[in-house]
């Protein structure tokens, strides 16, 4: 994943990714069996150096997640059937969520023994607005089904099946990457600086973003195509 997403993240022909998975359900979430030796078997001579190198494999898993959100380029994912465990943790790292009606949601951790540590206690109360919900969630492991899920704000639309949702999730990226990606991959830094910190600081981070990325030549070639009544589609804009 990390390897992944830093290719994406410097790849000039890429500008919108999709995510989905391929098997019957989106993701079982994490395989206890594999991280096993890592987690339960950890190196060390005495409980620091344990804890020490447990902290760094909790980090290296957070990173697998966390570059997805720090790759520049909107990335969208597609859940169909059983997103548990990880797989929340994944979804709530990426920029727009979308789903089957098919499909449930699952903070899994709690009914193995751990608090979730790779990112949903983090992301999904910004996600969904409701800390009360959050709580629920993440302290019963209930599932939450597609209907729910669409009226808390975790996924935006939902689709009958899979091939809908994916055509759906395509022609979004279409419409993403038609656009400037000076504009989108700017857009996407700035939403996730502000979502981190006060709406000053965004502000002061925006202007500072923009007094130089205004200076693009995408803003003039769409400020035509607009005058002209054409679409962003019609625009070449240049590689980033």
């Amino acid at each position: 994943m990390v390897d992944c997403f830093n290719q994406i993240a410097e790849d000039k022909e890429c500008r919108v990714v999709v995510f989905s998975g391929a098997g019957k359900l989106f993701t079982a979430g994490i395989d206890l069996l594999g991280m096993a030796s890592d987690i339960m078997q950890p190196e060390g001579d005495d409980t620091a150096r344990i804890s020490w190198n447990l902290r760094q494999i909790i980090a290296k898993y957070q990173e697998t997640f966390s570059v997805i959100e720090k790759c520049p380029k909107p990335v969208i994912v597609a859940v169909h059937g059983a997103c548990i465990g990880g797989g929340v943790d994944l979804i709530t790292a990426c920029d727009i969520r979308l789903c089957t009606q098919d499909a449930w949601f699952q903070v899994k951790e709690v009914d193995i023994g751990l608090a979730a540590d790779v990112g949903t206690l983090q992301r999904l109360p910004k996600v969904i607005g409701s800390q009360s919900l959050v709580n629920e969630l993440a302290l019963t492991a209930r599932k939450m089904y597609a209907d729910e899920a669409k009226s808390c704000g975790l996924v935006s639309r939902v689709f009958p099946d899979k091939e809908t949702m994916m055509a759906g999730a395509l022609e979004m990226a279409g419409e993403i990457a038609s656009r400037s990606p000076v504009a989108v991959q700017g857009t996407k830094i700035n939403l996730i600086f502000s979502r981190d910190h006060s709406v000053q600081e965004g502000l002061n981070y925006m202007a500072t973003w923009n007094m130089s990325m205004l200076q693009t030549q995408d803003l003039m070639k769409s400020a035509q195509a607009a005058m002209e009544k054409k679409s962003p589609k019609d625009v070449i804009f240049s590689k980033l």
